[in-house]
């Protein structure tokens, strides 16, 4: 049954009580390929995460039009930057075999869409949530789309101003959404990834499962996210960090994820449920090192 913290994502709830939903963010690491896409949706699951995510644009209404000419070196060869963005974009065929192979394996997987077609787009394949990206935190007809689905948000608040999130917020609604604290540079720095916001924005946010979505080197500040409340977590996964492409340096690669899961599932049974308590097991240390035993009188100084 759902609780007034958590939101239904396909077979999960997450939120408060909950475990820590992980989110293998493949993006655009594919770099066209869908032997790459299949190796990491892969890769993901080897780790034991519940989900891969992937982005999704239509080039001509992403890529400002002063842009599209301008030539650029690729794996392709040198090409112009709106030829990369349609070389990089999977179609129908393609996502319709990704959708098919994670039934197959077991997985959910969604996409952050950034533009109104993207979302008309991938709804063909009925996705159990969506992302808004940081990048489209202020569009509000492109939330607006997504928000008309009635299908669970997730919410990256990266390069976003307080009062930017707040009206993000109040627009999409606490029912179904989800909030990560996020910052957008790739790679960040460690002094920029503020996972204190995480605790601020589960008190301002009350009844929003709140959560993050890293772009760091190493593993460390997401498990501090995650002791620090983080309903669900988000980190891109690639094969390799130095493979071409622009958000590889920032991400994950598979035995890494792999222990970053690992790891998450330690912290929960590790963080208990705050209540202070003698276990079963320390009984036996009381017989043999503590002096005195069971003294409730009051003390005096």
């Amino acid at each position: 049954m759902k609780t007034h913290n958590t939101v239904r994502v396909g077979k999960r709830y997450i939120g408060e009580g909950e475990p820590v939903y992980i989110v293998a963010e493949i993006g655009i690491n594919h770099n066209g390929s869908l032997e790459l896409a299949k190796k990491l949706i892969d890769g993901a699951v080897f780790a034991g995460c519940d989900a891969v995510k992937f982005q999704k644009r239509t080039p001509e209404l992403c890529v400002p039009e002063d842009q599209w000419n301008i030539e650029r070196d690729t794996p392709w060869g040198r090409m112009t930057y709106i030829e990369y963005r349609r070389k990089i974009e999977f179609g129908f065929s393609e996502y319709d075999i990704i959708d098919k192979y994670c039934a197959e394996k077991n997985i959910d997987w969604f996409a952050s869409c950034w533009d109104v077609e993207a979302v008309d787009f991938i709804e063909e394949f009925n996705p159990p949530m969506y992302k808004i990206s940081s990048a489209s935190i202020t569009d509000f007809e492109l939330i607006k789309k997504v928000k008309s689905l009635n299908k669970p948000i997730m919410l990256s608040s990266g390069m976003s101003t307080i009062e930017e999130v707040d009206n993000a917020v109040e627009f999409i609604g606490k029912e179904k959404l989800l909030l990560a604290q996020s910052t957008s540079t790739y790679p960040c720095k460690l002094e920029e990834l503020n996972i204190n916001v995480i605790r601020a924005f589960k008190n301002r946010y009350f009844g929003i499962p709140i959560g993050y979505s890293g772009h760091e080197t190493g593993l460390a500040p997401t498990y501090a996210a995650v002791a620090h409340g983080a309903a669900f977590v988000e980190r891109h996964i690639t094969l390799d960090r130095s493979m071409w492409g622009s958000d590889q340096a920032a991400s994950v690669e598979i035995m890494g994820m792999y222990r970053l899961v690992k790891d998450i599932r330690d912290i929960e049974k590790s963080l208990g449920d705050g209540i202070k308590r003698v276990y079963e097991s320390e009984k036996n240390s009381i017989l043999k090192l503590r002096r005195i035993k069971n003294n409730t009188s009051a003390v005096t100084y």
